[in-house]
């Protein structure tokens, strides 16, 4: 049953984390109504069972969702209500895409509207699709909480690795992503090289949201600006994508250290993508002999989902997370996969085995994991 005893507003404002004017006025807006108003002196008062629905409106307040959104969302069952609050962010995120667009349009114009440097020419089709295949491996920003604020902020580390690091040179421009459990490359012939070599983190967003009107264009002229890139496209708007200021981690010399296969198997794509699906852990092994390759669970040597393959080298038992070997299988391109296997704990090199300009490196983890 609720709990029907009375507090004062100030004591129930301490609870909720609303301030007593706050109450006030939702009160008189009538999502909030106290539950006992003395008729002499006019002092509300509010029941326990109302925190539950105060601490509930103060939170859909912190999202900046408006009052009659706030009003629907507390008179909704839950999934009504989950609905709502997709919308709700949706609309701010397109709002934010929005306003960082204009926004560069105006430092353009502020600046004397001067072009930007060239990066590359590409081919729209080719830049968005390599785009949305190295992007699988970003991190997602986590918040972290610091004492000068009463809310989350990012982790300027976990922001650069939410980004897509592009390096420009005479011959090529090279995408990179990376997680820290996982990196992924891909390297693009130009139609047009640059005019200098450029290096940069592009915000994953940015590059997110502009990758439909990628697509749609034939070719797309990359050029740096001071802070971001802007990917000009014919009979398109122009899309301005912010460059991050944090260092990006030395995968050049991840890439540099790693040993020579000692296991080598080529495997249909398909195949594996469906053994995945099938398997009932979230930490598939997959064991290497010149059988072939089988799918497993830890605890489980002699069974599991056996695939043709192609392998060479040493016999091999290597463990992964679901999410990060099927992340990596998937973005693949071709029928075929190709694993270079360097032991139990060492990076695992994944790649299309007609068409190597993309590549991935996936951490397994230890049995004892």
């Amino acid at each position: 049953m609720p709990n029907f005893e009375l507090m004062a507003i100030g004591a129930f404002a301490q609870r909720s984390g609303l301030t007593s004017s706050a109450l006030r006025f939702y009160a008189d807006s009538g999502l909030l109504p106290p539950a006992d108003v003395d008729p002499a002196t006019g002092y509300r008062s509010y029941g326990v069972h109302q925190l539950e629905r105060a601490v509930t409106l103060r939170r859909l307040r912190e999202i900046a969702m408006p009052l009659a959104g706030v009003a629907a969302v507390l008179g909704a069952g839950a999934e009504e209500a989950a609905r709502l609050l997709d919308e709700h962010v949706a609309r701010i995120e397109g709002d934010a895409a929005v306003a960082r667009q204009r926004a560069a349009v105006i430092k353009s114009a502020l600046g004397g509207d001067a072009p930007g440097s060239l990066i590359a020419v590409l081919k729209g089709p080719v830049l968005a699709e390599a785009v949305e295949q190295v992007l699988t491996a970003t991190a997602t920003p986590t918040p972290t909480p610091t004492a000068t604020t009463t809310g989350p902020t990012h982790d300027p580390a976990s922001a650069v690795l939410a980004g897509l690091h592009i390096e420009a040179s005479e011959e090529a421009v090279a995408l990179t992503a990376t997680d820290r459990y996982r990196l992924s490359t891909r390297t693009l012939v130009p139609v047009r090289t640059g005019e200098r070599t450029w290096a940069g983190t592009v915000d994953g967003a940015d590059l997110r949201n502009a990758v439909a009107d990628v697509r749609r264009s034939a070719l797309v002229r990359v050029e740096a600006v001071p802070h971001g890139i802007w990917l000009r496209m014919s009979g398109r708007e122009d899309r301005h994508c912010r460059v991050l200021p944090e260092e990006y981690p030395d995968h050049r010399s991840l890439l540099a250290s790693l040993g020579e296969a000692t296991t080598r198997a080529t495997v249909a794509k398909g195949a594996l993508l469906r053994a995945l699906e099938e398997h009932p852990g979230d930490r598939p092994v997959l064991r290497l002999t010149d059988r072939g390759l089988r799918v497993q669970a830890p605890d489980d040597e002699l069974s599991g989902i056996r695939l043709p393959a192609a392998v060479t080298g040493e016999d091999l038992r290597i463990r992964f997370e679901m999410t990060t070997l099927y992340a990596a299988v998937s973005t693949a391109i071709g029928p075929d996969v190709m694993l270079d296997l360097r032991g139990p704990l060492q990076p695992v090199t994944i790649r299309s085995a007609d068409r190597g300009d993309l590549t991935t490196l996936t951490m397994p983890v230890t049995f004892d994991h």
